[in-house]
């Protein structure tokens, strides 16, 4: 707390009165253009990290960036994404997994969660990553796992009716990514090179066409 309260006493006497314009607007709702779904990882800031302002991203966080299949699961994501899609009409969803991921690491068993059985137990929605990974003929490094999990879980909130039903209309869509911690760096995941790009080819690129990188 020794940390945080003077925190709080900076963000009211300086930073809210240079933005008090903005914060007041929110005050009338919300109608944020990004759901964004990612690690807990203490790590991550995601409106640094997009550089974005309070209200542009709905933001859902969880160990792994994790999204259970449509019902096999009695976390709050299923209603935070439903509400995202269909309350709020975010027209993009984003799954972003980091470098050196703890719960990644877990899941091919380099960390023993005997003493941590709610994470041992939620890590069981990774499943599909884990058995892609034994599928592989060559060695790969924690970072093929992060890689690949993210892109599982593409797959999975597509089974969600809101996300499906809107992905149908062409309201929405989805885009896979990767944080890396030591460069700052965000890679994107293109579907035609099958291969995630830097941050630096995605932005000259999404200039031209960004729906390239639509999942």
């Amino acid at each position: 707390m020794n940390n945080l309260l003077p925190g709080l006493k900076r963000f009211s006497e300086h930073v809210f009165p240079q933005q008090q314009k903005l914060f007041e607007s929110l005050s009338q709702g919300q109608k944020p253009h990004t759901l964004l779904i990612t690690c807990s990882d203490s790590r991550i800031d995601p409106n640094l990290v997009t550089q974005t302002n309070p209200g542009e991203l709905f933001v859902v966080r969880n160990a792994g960036n994790i999204v259970p299949p449509f019902g096999a699961s009695k976390g709050g994501e299923e209603a935070a994404i439903e509400f995202a899609v269909d309350g709020l009409g975010v027209s993009n969803i984003v799954i972003c997994g980091h470098s050196h991921c703890g719960a990644m690491a877990a899941l091919t068993g380099k960390v023993n969660l005997d003493s941590l059985p709610s994470v041992k137990n939620w890590l069981r929605h990774a499943q599909s990553t884990k058995k892609r990974m034994e599928t592989k003929s060559h060695a790969f490094e924690l970072h093929d796992v992060v890689e690949e999990n993210v892109l599982v879980q593409v797959e999975n909130v597509k089974t969600h009716p809101s996300v499906s039903a809107s992905l149908s209309l062409g309201r929405t869509r989805i885009f896979a990514w990767v944080y890396s911690f030591e460069t700052g760096s965000i890679a994107v995941y293109d579907p035609k090179l099958k291969r995630y790009l830097p941050s630096i080819e995605v932005r000259e690129e999404s200039e031209k066409d960004v729906s390239r990188f639509a999942l």
